[in-house]
């Protein structure tokens, strides 16, 4: 069924809730089949708790979990020699959702065969065999985690809480590549039905929100950025009480950091996101907070943490995994329909957090320090209660 969440989520937790993705069928029997895919580097370590996290959920639930691993990027490389493998794709195929890890090596090591392209070669496969065509990023700061974030006092007290809805499977990236010579294009193109997806669900998302979408592009430059103005402007009538404004992507690289508070939902094609979302990343004070949900058009989404793989930190006990548990809240409603699961994880982090347990990359003197289990531990253990 395709439904909206409710507004808002409990108003202890600094994320607010945004449309439901129109998806072909919600799988409505009990046991949810999951692709699991912790990939390279930290990514096994922060997937350990993120299932740690969905078995807690799981003992208060009647629905039942079943998670099977595969291997991607280099890890898909040690496999088989391929950095999306062919299990892998039917074993995501199989799944209702997929739950991703990172991927990546060593940047020293990045021209072998085991990493050149790792990273090109799973992302972009996943997203162009799942259409996953509508990315998400939620940037909130925590009021716990404030002093962390790089804006000023000033800033963040008039608010920030933004949401980047990015279009995933079209422009400069799934254009034509080629080098001739002393010749280098790469093709930037777009559709009317790849612009209406993410667009919809930004308007549809602004209506339990504050009411407000701005579309970043270059329409001054780029004829598809005044296709994507066009659209926009012929779907405003649906949303009578949205707000629509347009900003050119240099500026709004510039807002997002100067006045973040401006904002309440982004909508903007695929490399502009991108540049977009990473800038606005930085807000919350640390890539370990921050999670993400790439929905897809044939029934089977992704959730993944937005940080690299950091493989020199592996197994050493040091990463955050709360953005990949974060992420996985994101499955529980995007995919499953499981409003109220999700909310006990979110809720989970809360706590964990507002009792001062932090992980290195957010630690400020006199808290607590923990590593990445004993974070999972805690945050696990407010859920089975």
């Amino acid at each position: 069924r395709n439904k909206l969440s409710a507004a808002m989520m409990a108003s202890s937790f600094p994320v607010r809730r945004v449309a439901t993705f129109s998806r072909s069928a919600v799988r409505a029997f009990s046991t949810k089949k999951i692709a699991v895919l912790p990939g390279d580097g930290l990514g096994p370590d922060v997937m350990a708790e993120a299932l740690k996290v969905l078995k807690a959920v799981e003992s208060k639930t009647d629905v039942k979990f079943e998670t099977a691993e595969y291997p991607i990027g280099g890890a898909g490389w040690d496999a088989c020699g391929d950095h999306f493998p062919e299990e892998t794709k039917k074993g995501c195929e199989a799944a209702d959702a997929i739950l991703f890890g990172s991927v990546g090596g060593p940047v020293a090591e990045q021209n072998t065969p085991k990493w050149a392209n790792s990273e090109k070669n799973s992302l972009l496969g996943l997203r162009k065999t799942f259409d996953l065509a509508v990315n998400l990023r939620p940037a909130v700061i925590f009021p716990m985690l404030a002093s962390i974030s790089p804006l000023r006092a000033d800033i963040i007290e008039k608010g920030v809480d933004l949401l980047v809805v990015r279009e995933l499977v079209g422009g400069v990236y799934f254009g034509e590549h080629k080098t001739e010579g002393d010749k280098a294009t790469d093709v930037m193109d777009y559709t009317v039905d790849q612009i209406k997806r993410p667009l919809k669900f930004a308007f549809d998302a602004a209506k339990l929100r504050n009411k407000k979408v701005t579309v970043v592009d270059k329409a001054n430059v780029l004829d598809t950025s005044r296709l994507w103005r066009r659209v926009t402007e012929e779907m405003k009538p649906e949303y009578p009480d949205i707000e629509v404004e347009y900003m050119y992507i240099d500026n709004a690289v510039m807002q997002i950091i100067k006045n973040p508070s401006h904002f309440d939902v982004v909508a903007t094609e695929n490399m502009f996101g991108d540049i977009l979302s990473d800038a606005a990343s930085v807000l919350p004070g640390s890539l370990g907070l921050m999670p993400s949900a790439s929905l897809g058009g044939k029934g089977i989404s992704m959730y993944e943490p937005i940080g690299g793989s950091a493989p020199e930190l592996a197994g050493l006990d040091v990463a955050n995994p709360i953005a990949q548990i974060l992420s996985t809240a994101l499955m529980l409603r995007y995919s499953f329909d499981m409003d109220k699961e999700a909310c006990l994880i979110e809720d989970a982090v809360n706590a964990t957090l507002g009792e001062g347990l932090r992980t290195g990359d957010i630690v400020t003197s006199g808290e607590k320090t923990v590593g990445t289990k004993a974070m999972g531990d805690a945050i696990a253990e407010k859920i089975a209660k």
